[in-house]
């Protein structure tokens, strides 16, 4: 029997975290939960695809744009569940295991955030990850997202869109998502970058222009002046 699980990646010049990304997945292999690992890519420049053909993985190439980069790798995925992750996250020792004990076909998943940091605002933001996705049933990309082919298909298809495809099919899945007790450690970098309070106001202001049906692209966000370190 096929192994169940197709892993979709969408990257783009994701060298920095692929290697971790992908050797977190290994048990995944091991254990045969595995089918494929699809390294969605939407235009890198840096060493991305080489990591990802050493490794194995599959290598589609496309329009840059996470949702269409994930469309894309759906579309050439043949497991019967679908494992969404960011290039940058990676998933908690003993992960296969498990979640075989929990996955009902009849819904979604998402993990637990962690920041890969110290700092006290990641804790926060860890803490009000768990409340919007318990309490509002709004996960976003960074948790991961694990749905059976069925469950997708009753959707029509994975939002083509460039940036919130989380949100639009958590939308597209209200009342169908449950959380696994599995940590996803995701990166901070664009925290420490641009600072824990100013990143937290951009992505409220691309939720919100989301909402209102306009214009999401976080460029237009690099305006805000909040402070920048945490």
């Amino acid at each position: 029997m096929p192994a169940p699980i197709s892993i979709i990646i969408p990257t783009l010049n994701s060298e920095t975290e692929l290697h971790e990304t992908l050797g977190a997945l290994l048990e995944g292999i091991e254990n045969n939960l595995i089918r494929e690992l699809i390294i969605s890519d939407g235009g890198s420049t840096d060493k991305t695809k080489l990591i990802a053909d050493e490794l194995g993985a599959v290598v589609v190439e496309g329009s840059c744009g996470r949702g269409l980069q994930i469309s894309k790798g759906i579309d050439k995925s043949k497991g019967d569940w679908i494992l969404i992750l960011h290039a940058d996250t990676s998933l908690s020792l003993d992960w296969s295991v498990k979640l075989l004990e929990k996955i009902d076909k009849n819904f979604a998943y998402h993990f637990k955030l962690k920041f890969k940091s110290k700092s006290l605002f990641a804790r926060i933001l860890e803490y009000w990850a768990h409340i919007r996705s318990k309490f509002l049933g709004l996960p976003y990309g960074d948790q991961g997202f694990l749905i059976h082919r069925d469950l997708l298909d009753t959707i029509e298809e994975f939002p083509k869109i460039p940036i919130m495809e989380d949100i639009a099919l958590a939308d597209r899945l209200k009342g169908k998502i449950r959380p696994l007790d599995i940590l996803a450690h995701t990166s901070a970098e664009k925290y420490h970058k641009n600072g824990w309070l100013r990143q937290s106001m951009i992505n409220f202001f691309m939720l919100t222009q989301y909402r209102l049906g306009k214009d999401p692209n976080p460029v237009s966000y690099t305006h805000l002046t909040l402070p920048t370190k945490a």
